[in-house]
């Protein structure tokens, strides 16, 4: 517990994150058998048009510190009432944010409107809640954090300070130049372009300045949220060597790819006992009867879309949808619609989920519920720091990756997602405070630091059927974008997967033995 909760970073994942701004440095990524590298409108409408809008207003979105991620140390007492009261927090930031995407013309009517009457009484509510996680934490008798109240204070970005689209390698920006259609970094000639991609929307160059924040719904993608993928430059590096003690082996499970549409805006480890806690929809596979209110009890008896029935396991992440001016059951939904995420559902192709081993040790077994969240909903605001998106396409996988912009892909080739989650472990929590600390990634060569143990690492892979997007005169049109928070503005970064292990019949100890073995299960 109290871990830096910054992410140990190989110099392979690094350079993924790199490459999807500066196209033409180096990179790295992610492989389907390279899973070692470590983790990223319009006027006066509410959403759900289906039109792609401009929005005039400076002002792209919303950016509230992440209070959760500061939260390293809650005594358990206190968590189920603190997750309810960051939930709060977050739709506090929804509907500021809504507020934000609705009052274009009186923002430009008056340039303080956002600060008296968005900001400022944010930032009042929040110091409300915030007193009661100090209060919930104190009463326990738990240490909340000194600057607590440091946290209320929430700032307006514009389109060239979120950043969803800023390129970051171990903490630092990335710059360059852009000439001829190929990135080499984060200007771009004839305009100016921020991070590798133009930030909501917003370009510059020939036809004059145009803000817009994209997407159906107005809260994005933005056309520079995409690239053709045939015009970046190979960034994926080789795996790290393994030693003689490494553990060689695969598990695959094989649970389908939710054809059954088992959906839901809740968040069982983040927000539980909350309702739409994830303020959007996840895709299912796996344990079936994973909700808000779940419990230990409830997965166990869950039933699971697996083949292998001992497999319980939930495995969870935001839908894709496809921007075509189409709608989906939820269009006026919570979570759905009515915050943002709108347009068609997208079923993947195929759900590949595999564990592996590590490079450097045998791995211990899993332990019974563990949870895992990797990457991190929030990297528009947060920033790139615990990222761990990878985008690419069909026969692109072992030469880019992508972190910050979604693949236009060839045609005959799909749009593919892939997932590396943390393969250490700490020996003894299924979970931290802010659901980090328990795991990590492991270090450059493999390696898990800080007394951690190596477990099988899961990954997944998913692959969709995606009639590629086309980009004219900086608007972007039939784009797909991952389901999100909605003051996210849909950026590519913000991909993350859910995972929270469940196993009946000694499976966790038959995926570790077959792991160590060598040997290639299913």
């Amino acid at each position: 517990m109290g871990r830096n909760t910054r992410k140990r970073r190989t110099p392979l994942a690094n350079k993924a994150i790199a490459a999807s701004a500066a196209l033409a440095l180096g990179g790295g990524g992610l492989i389907w058998a390279n899973f070692y590298a470590s983790a990223h409108e319009s006027n006066n409408q509410s959403w759900g048009g289906n039109q792609t809008k401009a929005a005039t207003a400076q002002v792209a979105t919303i950016s509230c510190p992440d209070v959760g991620q500061k939260l390293t140390n809650v005594p358990n007492q206190a968590r189920g009432e603190v997750a309810g009261e960051l939930s709060n927090l977050d739709r506090q930031i929804t509907d500021a944010y809504q507020r934000l995407a609705t009052t274009r013309d009186a923002q430009a009517r008056d340039t303080s409107f956002v600060q008296n009457s968005i900001l400022q009484p944010l930032q009042d509510r929040r110091k409300a809640i915030l007193d009661r996680i100090r209060l919930e934490i104190t009463r326990v008798g738990g240490t909340a954090p000194g600057d607590l109240d440091t946290l209320a204070t929430c700032t307006a970005q514009n389109a060239n300070q979120t950043t969803g689209g800023q390129q970051q390698n171990g903490g630092q920006q990335q710059g360059g130049q852009q000439q001829g259609g190929q990135q080499q970094g984060g200007q771009q000639q004839g305009g100016q372009q921020q991070g590798g991609q133009q930030q909501g929307g917003q370009q510059q160059g020939n036809t004059g300045q145009q803000q817009n924040n994209g997407g159906q719904a107005g809260n994005g993608p933005a056309a520079a949220d995409f690239v053709d993928i045939t015009k970046v430059q190979a960034n994926v590096q080789a795996k790290p060597r393994k030693s003689r003690n490494a553990s060689t082996g695969t598990f695959t499970t094989r649970c389908g790819v939710n054809a059954n549409k088992n959906h839901n805006t809740d968040n069982v480890i983040v927000a539980p006992g909350v309702t739409n806690g994830a303020h959007h929809l996840h895709d299912y596979v796996g344990n079936q009867k994973v909700n808000a209110f779940s419990s230990n009890n409830t997965f166990l008896q869950g039933g699971t879309s697996c083949q292998n029935r001992n497999d319980l396991s939930s495995y969870y992440w935001p839908v894709v949808r496809v921007q075509d001016g189409s709608q989906d059951f939820d269009q006026n939904a919570d979570g759905g619609g009515k915050e943002g995420n709108v347009g068609k559902i997208l079923v993947p192709a195929q759900a590949q989920i595999k564990y592996v081993g590590s490079p450097t040790s045998k791995v211990v077994a899993m332990p019974q519920f563990l949870r895992i969240i990797t990457g991190d909903a929030k990297t528009t605001t947060n920033g790139l720091a615990n990222a761990n998106a990878h985008w690419s396409c069909t026969g692109f996988e072992n030469k880019v990756q992508l972190t910050t912009q979604y693949p236009i892909c060839p045609q005959g080739s799909k749009v593919v997602r892939t997932f590396a989650f943390q393969s250490c472990w700490d020996g003894q929590n299924v979970d931290s405070a802010n659901h980090r600390t328990h795991v990590a990634f492991a270090d450059a060569n493999g390696n898990c630091q800080n007394g951690f143990k190596a477990i099988p690492q899961l990954t997944m892979r998913l692959v969709y059927n995606i009639t590629p997007p086309t980009v004219q005169n900086g608007q972007v049109k039939n784009a797909y974008a991952v389901d999100g928070f909605p003051e996210q503005l849909h950026k590519p970064a913000t991909d993350h997967d859910d995972f929270i292990s469940v196993t009946t019949g000694g499976l966790a100890n038959k995926i570790a033995n077959c792991v160590n073995r060598g040997q290639n299960c299913a």
